[in-house]
């Protein structure tokens, strides 16, 4: 299909050579075209130039929207660009506030040490938009007050803005929010790393001016950016001055229901200018952590000399020249960047140092990506829009955390990656997701994820003593140094009372943590790692859950109380004074669970290391005996029907009309607020923001839970996995986007594939198209995206991990042909590519895997082909 774009019409041809003219207006004809596409046979199609349509008040480019709605590739121009679109995210317009920041969020480069947001370089903090760089690991604690009282938040810190270009025409800057934007086209290329964007701008004068601007984070030097930025008088000649800044005066302003406390975290502490060169360095108000960087201007010096000047907090350079009509002027900047903690010595500044030009690094850093892109990209057959968000996610993934950027870096993988500020940038259970892709694809990686846990043991266990436990509490949120960051007080604001917040009683990111280890473990057999600090995590957190638990009399099994499960909209029963609940199943059965690998691991590993690690925990073969005992008897509440309780007390609990909401409020993915804005409570309804008891059978087969249940000597219906589903599915809001991966890993368990592969998809799109409704403006959700990228692996091509050997029962959606991916299990290198009727591996040694239960031996670097 060939479409013609004209000013009062579109003339498409089809393949037959029929054309057919399309008229009307942007709408009519949009509607128009998308009846004819589904009406004849369209591979794919072009158009012949760009043209624009609004649709639900954005503005988007045709072909792409045709793309994304038909799932059929169209492009501007040569078809042979057909293959780029599974590789770029491009947004045209600019719609200043909530959807740009979401723009942004997407548009981020990082490489794990550092990420920054996508906006152009002349933007500043504002509603409209919000530059930003993210360090890992880079966290400051500021007191606010609020109300009557002081509170304290540690917050991901914005570090200072070295990414400041722009010009001024007769005294107007260009900064694009107080601008007439003509046009805006910014480009993504996940394959490259490379952010581009092309403006046209009018000033006042009616003046015109097209920006060109690239920018990296390397992957190459991780501690380096590069930006480079052309500006091109369209309709004038004259005077132009172009300016570099160096700005310090930053602050968080990323979450709107933050701005209200305290949000300046940084001192400037040094600023040095020379020509060309630029260093500012700040420091922490609290944490007293220092980030130094250092940029140098790469420009035709012919043009003017840089002059400088400089504030406390700000260094500027600027170039005056006579710019002519039609001819592009470039300026590149090169920006180093490094932080150092409290006790670490920073170096005196030297711009004697090389810093090399942006094609220089651009190549350096594309070559680091085509390495990476090796290693974790997954291909597949038969849709192309599947294909694009994989791509975007392996790479904000890579962004987040990558071989490149993590290696020695004391940091984990926050909830919302390097590219936003929402849950203050803090590490939570979501590792639980995201730890699996870096284990079969990254294990060093891996590994250092894990080191910044065991880092914080001793943190770890001073809280579970301060709060009466034995072992090694770990926090719900996680910072710097491991301490509890979860608020203890919540105010609201609507009746201006302080309640208890007990979001910290979500326990089970302990359990998280120890499930880590045991996935990093069975899949490198890393011996070392175990023995100097797996097992010993591993013990502190079961010592944990073992001091947790209570012995009933009556009931003769043992209770946990006072946790949290992984639905957050229970906090506490119905008016009860007291945060936390008893018996959550999740929580119970991964105990369960954590003392049955004890038991496994004693056996498994060298009799000394686990005598030294049990001498060093203080764990006792009578602990161990208890822990024996009480995975037989912890207690879980089910009905007659097979249903397991979420809780203890579940059943009580009255049902919702959820009709009724549904047709009150349209979006009820947050009804914990509704029901609050109403006066009630979600703690008193069968309402679930997420998979919880659910969670088990994202973790274990159904045949480890079945074996979990037998320990405790429960005895369920065969079809509890189905009816537990089809239960708790008709009482989730899924207002979390990790609850659709959960649920829709279980519906293909259960053999629903029509139902797994819905909620896979809309997980899959769920960043991109931000179906929470602004919440992607605050950074992407790194659990889900590296959820998605594990379904197609586990779901859908079948692949297990948790078994002694790996394991495949492929079971592809019907909208894919195939599927191809690599993935390194205890050291072995295997390509898989996944059929709808053969399974075909390369494994770089001899090895042996299991297909539908069949053993199948691997020659080394002999490609085998199962049939089915």
């Amino acid at each position: 299909m060939k479409i013609d774009v004209q000013a009062t019409n579109w003339t498409v041809t089809l393949a037959n050579d029929t054309t057919i003219t399309l008229d009307g207006d942007a709408a009519e004809r949009l509607t128009q075209l998308q009846e004819l596409i589904a009406t004849h046979e369209v591979a794919q199609g072009t158009v012949n130039a760009e043209e624009f349509v609004e649709v639900n008040g954005q503005l988007v480019e045709l072909a792409q929207y045709l793309t994304e709605t038909t799932n059929r590739p169209f492009v501007v121009g040569e078809i042979e660009t057909i293959a780029t679109i599974p590789w770029e995210v491009v947004y045209h317009g600019y719609t200043p506030g909530k959807d740009e920041y979401s723009v942004e969020s997407l548009l981020t480069v990082g490489n794990g040490f550092l990420g920054l947001r996508g906006t152009t370089p002349e933007m500043e903090i504002a509603e409209e938009n919000y530059p930003a760089l993210y360090l890992a690991s880079l966290y400051n604690t500021a007191a606010s007050q609020v109300a009557d009282r002081t509170i304290y938040n540690e917050d991901f810190v914005n570090a200072p803005n070295l990414q400041k270009m722009f010009v001024i025409v007769n005294g107007e800057r260009v900064d694009i929010a107080n601008n007439t934007i003509l046009s805006m086209k910014r480009r993504l290329d996940l394959k490259t790393g490379l952010f581009e964007s092309w403006t046209t701008v009018q000033l006042t004068d009616g003046k015109e001016l097209a920006i060109h601007t690239k920018k990296i984070a390397s992957m190459a030097n991780v501690h380096q950016f590069n930006l480079s930025y052309s500006v091109t008088p369209l309709n004038f000649s004259g005077e132009m001055t172009f300016v570099s800044e160096a700005d310090g005066d930053v602050y968080n302003y990323n979450v709107a229901r933050y701005r209200s406390l305290s949000r300046e975290h940084l001192d400037v502490t040094e600023i040095k200018v020379a020509k060309n060169n630029v260093a500012l360095t700040a420091k922490t108000k609290t944490s007293h952590i220092t980030v130094a960087q250092q940029a140098q201007l790469h420009y035709d010096e012919t043009l003017a000399e840089a002059k400088t000047e400089q504030t406390a907090t700000k260094a500027r350079q600027t170039v005056l020249f006579q710019a002519t009509e039609g001819q592009t002027y470039t300026f590149e900047k090169t920006v180093f960047v490094h932080q150092y903690r409290a006790n670490e010595a920073v170096p005196t500044i030297d711009f004697s140092m090389d810093f090399p030009t942006f094609e220089e690094s651009y190549q350096a850093s594309a070559a680091a990506w085509e390495t990476l892109w090796a290693t974790a990209g997954i291909q597949i057959d038969g849709d192309l829009m599947s294909q694009k968000m994989l791509n975007l996610h392996t790479f904000h993934l890579l962004a987040s955390a990558s071989p490149n950027g993590n290696k020695d870096l004391d940091a984990s993988v926050t909830a919302r990656g390097l590219h936003g500020e929402a849950y203050r940038g803090h590490i939570f259970w979501d590792e639980l997701f995201i730890l699996p892709f870096y284990i079969i694809h990254f294990p060093e990686t891996a590994k250092e994820l894990l080191l910044y846990r065991y880092r914080r043991l001793e943190m770890a266990k001073k809280d579970a003593a301060k709060a009466g436990y034995a072992g090694a509490m770990f926090p719900w949120q996680s910072g710097l140094d491991g301490t509890e960051q979860s608020q203890e007080l919540h105010l609201n604001p609507i009746s201006g009372e302080w309640k208890e917040d007990h979001s910290r009683l979500q326990r089970h990111v302990s359990l998280a943590i120890a499930y880590n280890v045991w996935q990093y473990w069975h899949n490198t057999k890393d011996t070392e790692f175990m023995e100097q600090y797996g097992l010993e995590l591993m013990l502190e957190i079961a010592q944990f859950w073992q001091s947790a638990a209570t012995f009933d009399e009556t009931t003769q099994r043992y209770f946990i109380d006072r946790v949290m499960g992984p639905d957050e909209f229970h906090e506490s029963y119905p008016n009860a004074e007291k945060g936390g609940l008893k018996n959550n199943a999740y929580t119970n059965m991964m105990v369960v669970w954590l003392f049955e690998e004890i038991e496994r691991l004693s056996q498994q590993l060298p009799t000394e290391i686990v005598q030294t690690i049990q001498a060093k925990t203080g764990v006792t073969a009578q602990q161990l005996e208890k822990m024996a005992a009480m995975k037989h008897h912890l207690g879980l509440e089910i009905n007659e029907d097979g249903i397991i309780a979420q809780f203890e007390g579940y059943f009580d609990l009255k049902d919702l009309d959820w009709a009724h909401y549904k047709e009150k409020y349209g979006n009820i993915y947050r009804m914990d607020r509704i029901l609050n804005a109403e006066g009630e409570s979600a703690d008193a309804y069968k309402v679930a923001k997420q998979a919880d008891s659910l969670m088990i059978f994202y973790n274990f087969s159904k045949e480890q839970v079945r074996l979990i249940l037998e320990d405790l000597n429960y005895e369920l219906p065969t079809d509890y996995v189905e009816r537990n589903l089809n239960y708790y599915l008709e009482r989730t809001s899924h207002g979390s986007t990790l609850s659709r991966v959960v649920h829709a890993q279980l519906a293909a368990m259960v053999d629903d594939q029509d139902l797994a592969w819905k909620l896979y998809q809309e997980a899959l799109y769920s960043d991109y198209r931000d179906i929470q409704g602004g919440t992607t403006a605050e950074g992407i959700h790194a659990g889900v995206m590296a959820a998605t990228l594990f379904i197609p692996l586990t779901t859908f091509a079948g692949l297990d991990i948790r078994k002694a050997t790996i394991s495949f029962t492929p079971n592809l959606p019907k909208a894919w042909n195939a599927i191809a991916f690599n993935l390194t299990i205890r050291g072995i290198h295997l390509h898989v590519e996944v059929t709808k009727t053969a399974l075909q591996v390369t494994a770089d040694q001899a090895t042996t895997i299991e297909v539908n239960g069949q053993a199948i031996d691997l020659s080394a670097n002999e490609q085998t082909t199962i049939n089915y």
